[in-house]
C-alpha cells in the first residue's frame, strides 16, 4: 500500500482534459462536456461516506462505554474530557499536517486505506488499556483516522464534483458522520451489554480493516484540479509559501475557525449526551445507545442532505449564503438543544434533541464546499488539514474539557444535572461566537475577491454581487 507520486498534473492529454491552444505547463482548464464520469463517482462518495463514518464511530463510541471506564479506572469527568478530546489533537500535530501535505501530491486513496487500516486497530486497542494513560495512548492511535483520512477524502471528493454540485456532495459525505455516531452508539452500546466495553472496542474497530482493502482495490484516483478554473496552477507550493498563502486567505481562514468554534456543539453533544442521559433517567447503557443512536441517525441523516440542497439553492442567489447559513444554524439549534435538556421526560429529550441535531447537522455542507472553494487545488489537502486542526484544537480539545471541567465544578451545586447545565452552557457560548464569525466571512467575501472568483466560474452572474449562477 505504497504512497506512489500523483501523475495526473502532468501535462498530458488524457480522457479527462482536452488539449486547447496555448496550453500552458501544469495548467488546467474547465472539463468539456462528457468529461464528468457517472455512477462511479457516487460509489467513491459511498466508500468516502463510509470512512467518515467509520472514523467517527470508533472515536466516538468512547461516549457510550464512558460511564463504565469512569467507574473501572475512577476517573473524573475532567479526564474522560481529555481522552476524547487532548488525544486526537496531539496525533494531529505530528500526523495531520504530513499526511495532509502527502495528499496535495502523492495517491490519495491509498492515504485514505492506510489511515483505516491502522486507525481501526488502534480502536482495537482500547479495550487492551490497563488506565488513564494506557486509554490515552490508544485513543491518540485513533486520532490518525480523521488527521489522515479527512484532507485525502475531502480533495477526492472535490475532484469527482465540479463546483455547482459541490455543496450536495458534501451533504452527503457529511451524512458518514451522523451515520459514524449512531453507530458507534448503537453498535456500541449493545456490545457493551452483551459482552463488556474492552470486547466493545475490538469488535468496532476490526471491521475497518475490510474497508480499508475494499478502497485501496477499487478506487481510482482522479486527475488532480479536473474542476479547477482555467489557468490555475497545479504545482505544489514549498510549505512556507502554501501556510503564508491559506493564513492571508480571509474566506478560508473565516470558514476555518467558524467551523472550528460551532463544532464544539458537535463534539458536545455526540460525545456527552449518553452520559447525560444516563445520569437524567433510569435506563441502561445499551437503551440509552439505541435510542440515543437512533436519534442521532434520524436527527442526522435529512439534516446535512436538507443543509446540501439549502447551501446549492442559497448559493444560486447570493455565494454568501455559503457562510451565512452555517452560523444562522449553529445559533439555531441552541433553542430546541435547551428544550430537550430540561425535559423531564425520555420521549421528550429525545424529540427535542433530534430537531436540534437535525439543524446543526445542516451547516456542514455550506462550511465544506467553501473551504473547497476558497483554495487552489494543489493546497486543498493542506487547508483541510489546518481546518480539521481547528476543530481538534478547538471543538474536541477545549470544547470537551470545558464541559468536563465546568460538570465537575457544578457537581456539588447542581449534581447530576451539572453535566447537562454545562452542556448547554458551551453550545450557546459556541453558537453566539460561530454566528459572529461567519457573519464577518461573509463580509470579507467581497474586498477579498472570493465572488468576483466565482462570477468568473459562473459566466450567468453578472450583476449582482453575491450571485453567482442564474438560478432560473
Amino acid at each position: 500500500m505504497a504512497f506512489t507520486p500523483d501523475r495526473t498534473t502532468e501535462n498530458r492529454p488524457s480522457a479527462h482534459r482536452w488539449p486547447q491552444p496555448g496550453d500552458q505547463p501544469r495548467l488546467y482548464r474547465w472539463p468539456q462536456p462528457g468529461d464528468q464520469p457517472g455512477v462511479y463517482r457516487w460509489y467513491v462518495l459511498a466508500l468516502l461516506t463510509l470512512t467518515s463514518a467509520f472514523s467517527v464511530a470508533d472515536r466516538l463510541v468512547f461516549g457510550i462505554l464512558v460511564e463504565d471506564i469512569k467507574a473501572e479506572f475512577t476517573l473524573s469527568d475532567f479526564e474522560l474530557g481529555l481522552l476524547g478530546g487532548l488525544a486526537f489533537s496531539l496525533v494531529y500535530v505530528l500526523a495531520g499536517f504530513p499526511a495532509a501535505r502527502l495528499a496535495d501530491r502523492a495517491t490519495r486513496k491509498n492515504i485514505v486505506a492506510a489511515a483505516i487500516g491502522f486507525w481501526s486497530l488502534m480502536t482495537a486497542a482500547c479495550g487492551l488499556a490497563t488506565g488513564f494513560w494506557t486509554l490515552f495512548l490508544a485513543r491518540t492511535g485513533v486520532g490518525v483516522g480523521e488527521g489522515c483520512s479527512g484532507p485525502s477524502s475531502q480533495s477526492l471528493v472535490a475532484d469527482f464534483f465540479a463546483r455547482a454540485e459541490l455543496a450536495k456532495a458534501m451533504g452527503y459525505l457529511t451524512i458518514g458522520a451522523s451515520m459514524g455516531t449512531a453507530g458507534g452508539l448503537i453498535i456500541g452500546g449493545q456490545l457493551a451489554e452483551i459482552f463488556d466495553w474492552r470486547r466493545a472496542f475490538v469488535l468496532m474497530g476490526l471491521p475497518g480493516l475490510v474497508l480499508a482493502g475494499v478502497i485501496y482495490l477499487t478506487v481510482r484516483e482522479p486527475p488532480r484540479g479536473r474542476f479547477a478554473p482555467a489557468g490555475t496552477d497545479m504545482a505544489q507550493l514549498p510549505l512556507g509559501q502554501t501556510i503564508r498563502s491559506l493564513v492571508a486567505n480571509r474566506v478560508f481562514m473565516g470558514l476555518a475557525l467558524g467551523w472550528a468554534v460551532q463544532i464544539m456543539i458537535g463534539y458536545g453533544l455526540a460525545f456527552w449526551m449518553a452520559a447525560v442521559m444516563l445520569r437524567a433517567f433510569p435506563v441502561s447503557t445499551g437503551d440509552v445507545g439505541l435510542y440515543l443512536g437512533f436519534t442521532f441517525f434520524l436527527g442526522g441523516i435529512p439534516g446535512p442532505i436538507l443543509g446540501g440542497y439549502m447551501t446549492h439553492w442559497l448559493t444560486l442567489r447570493d455565494e454568501r449564503w455559503r457562510a451565512w447559513l452555517p452560523g444562522l444554524v449553529s445559533l439555531g439549534c441552541v433553542v430546541p438543544l435547551a428544550l430537550s435538556l430540561s425535559s423531564g421526560s425520555f420521549a421528550g429529550f429525545l424529540g427535542w434533541f433530534g430537531l436540534a441535531y437535525a439543524i446543526y447537522v445542516a451547516s456542514q455542507a455550506g462550511i465544506l464546499s467553501g473551504i473547497q472553494a476558497a483554495v487552489e487545488p494543489a493546497s486543498r489537502g493542506f487547508a483541510v488539514a489546518i481546518a480539521l486542526f481547528f476543530n481538534n484544537l478547538v471543538g474536541q480539545t477545549l470544547g470537551l474539557g470545558v464541559i468536563g471541567a465546568l460538570s465537575d465544578a457544578l457537581t456539588p451545586t447542581q449534581g447530576a444535572s451539572a453535566l447537562a447545565v454545562a452542556v448547554f452552557g458551551v453550545c450557546l457560548v459556541s453558537g453566539l461566537a460561530s454566528l459572529a464569525i461567519f457573519v464577518w466571512t461573509a463580509a470579507q467575501m467581497g474586498p477579498s475577491g472570493y465572488l468576483e472568483k466565482m462570477r468568473e466560474h459562473d459566466p450567468g452572474s453578472a450583476g449582482d454581487p453575491g450571485r453567482t449562477q442564474n438560478p432560473g
